[in-house]
């Protein structure tokens, strides 16, 4: 292969993920009580729960919508305490 037929594969690669990614949309927002770092703590602790869930029945493992920073921090902590943290390092 020459370096032109490389660029252009790689080319038509990141032409197909762009056009593909261009179709994701995300659902309606339900305004009300929005998740926030209690609950992003929780759903941050049962991730693979979550996951595992994910692949039978239609749950979600990350809240939308959510209050934003402070879900994400929840879920990053969730996350850290079930999967060992640096602890297990």
């Amino acid at each position: 292969m020459t370096l032109k037929s490389n660029k252009r594969i790689l080319f038509l690669v990141i032409g197909s993920v762009l056009f593909l990614s261009s179709c994701a949309h995300q659902p309606a927002v339900v305004v009300g009580n929005l998740p926030s770092f209690f609950s992003g703590l929780l759903h941050g602790f049962i991730m693979l729960f979550s996951l595992i869930a994910s692949i039978f029945t239609d749950v979600r493992i990350y809240a939308f919508p959510n209050s934003g920073g402070w879900y994400d921090w929840g879920y990053t902590i969730g996350a850290s305490i079930f999967f060992g943290g640096s602890a297990r390092a």
